[in-house]
């Protein structure tokens, strides 16, 4: 049986790097419909389609249906870093890459080879850091490797973070040749100092426009036109509504397949992000089991078993698990995921009175909905001794029916007595 379709209703959809989420939305906030279809590679539009005509089928459609869209179909930023010395180049490349929405995949130190090019060209970057010496040093390392740049089959954008001296030089080069270049201050002006926030910036300047991804060129223009917004932007409004309608700080984690995302957003509209493209359930599991370790939430046993888990997720971006083992490993990396993101998320803002008063869960693993196996993700982040006292007296709450995106997109396009109502609906009530 059909039904017919409200006046007002929207398709709002969230293209993200692994799934392609539709969820259909009544003018008063009433969820119709909700489906969802694996990301597509070689066409975006074709699994855009799909998911769409999917979340519409079951309805009779009465003139035009409005889509909102947003997307994070480009996943995290892969990062190759390129400088003079291995102890500095892999030290700046680590600190520029976090809270940026990157990861460094590649590291080379001193003059590029050919096989060096094509070493880089091998790790699929979407970006190049390109260091060179402390200001004042000699630049021939920079310019050498500016040059070879400028000469290879490289096609993504440059961060030049090098000797101040020999900038504009390295920028002739690049451009010379039609490269993509955007200059900073050195990252490393002196030796053994490294001063990661103007290349940081850039970096994410980079990462605002690979995010929203516009996969095959076919595809591209009317992509561009159907999407209003990041994935970033649409959950980071959602993040503003809960503020609003609950008169508290809210802190939001989303944890997806390529990255992990925390919002803090205050009553009065102040929002700061913060993106980790090292952390995340799929692309970047990895980068959770290392960095869990590292800040000792994971003790070598607990590695060893979850190494397994990992390497599937990280070859498989589409896997969903079918049992109860495979579903308690999701929750576990994930767990992990927010703990880290929110551990940087505090130490960027350099903020202990911020103590949000709501925090919220986000992401497919959260669509479980077991309360006792959901209790340990919240309790992961509780126990933690460096966020206990942060989320100390915060509510928390679960996106299980996935509305955080849907509610940023309608509030975003004066849809906010719809958004209100999703929200205090799915997520609040």
């Amino acid at each position: 049986m059909t039904q017919d379709r409200p006046a007002g209703a929207a398709v709002c959809l969230d293209v993200g790097s692994t799934w392609t989420k539709a969820v259909l939305v009544r003018s008063d906030g009433t969820i119709q419909g909700f489906a969802e279809h694996p990301t597509t590679t070689g066409d975006v539009l074709a699994g855009v389609d799909a998911a769409v005509g999917a979340v519409t089928a079951a309805t009779r459609i009465e003139g035009e249906t409005e889509v909102l869209a947003a997307s994070s179909a480009g996943g995290g930023l892969r990062l190759a870093v390129i400088g003079t010395d291995a102890l500095t180049t892999s030290d700046a490349g680590y600190h520029v890459a976090q809270t940026v929405g990157s990861r460094v995949v590649h590291v080379h130190a001193g003059p590029l080879a050919a096989e060096d090019v094509r070493t880089v060209r091998g790790s699929r970057p979407g970006a190049l850091l390109l260091m060179g010496g402390a200001d004042g040093d000699d630049p021939s390392v920079l310019l050498h490797n500016a040059g070879r740049l400028a000469r290879a089959r490289v096609r993504y954008p440059i961060v030049l973070a090098g000797n101040a001296e020999a900038r504009d030089d390295a920028m002739a080069l690049l451009r010379g040749t039609g490269r993509t270049v955007v200059a900073c201050d050195n990252v490393a002006p002196t030796i053994g100092r490294v001063v990661a926030g103007p290349a940081r910036q850039a970096v994410a300047d980079v990462f605002a426009g690979h995010v929203l991804g516009d996969r095959g060129p076919a595809a591209a223009p009317r992509f561009r036109r159907l999407v209003r917004s990041t994935t970033l932007d649409a959950v980071a409004r959602g993040a503003v509504e809960i503020a609003r309608i609950t008169g508290s700080r809210v802190l939001l984690v989303d944890v997806g397949c390529a990255t992990t995302d925390v919002h803090a957003a205050t009553p009065d509209g102040e929002l700061h992000r913060t993106v980790e493209g090292d952390l995340g359930l799929r692309a970047a599991a990895a980068g959770v089991l290392t960095e869990g370790q590292a800040e000792g939430l994971v003790d070598p046993i607990e590695a060893d078993l979850l190494a397994p888990a990992v390497e599937r997720m990280a070859a498989e971006p589409g896997w969903i698990p079918r049992d109860a083992g495979g579903a308690a490993e999701d929750r576990r990396i994930a767990a992990l995921a927010a703990a880290v993101a929110v551990r940087r998320h505090v130490a960027s803002r350099d903020a202990d009175g911020d103590r949000p008063g709501v925090v919220v869960l986000s992401g497919g693993v959260f669509r479980q909905r077991e309360r006792e196996a959901l209790r340990s993700v919240v309790s992961t982040l509780r126990s933690d001794p460096v966020l206990a006292p942060v989320l100390a007296d915060a509510r928390v709450v679960v996106d299980n029916d996935v509305v955080l995106a849907a509610a940023g997109l309608l509030a975003a396009h004066d849809r906010e007595v719809a958004a209100e109502a999703l929200l205090q609906d799915h997520l609040l009530g």
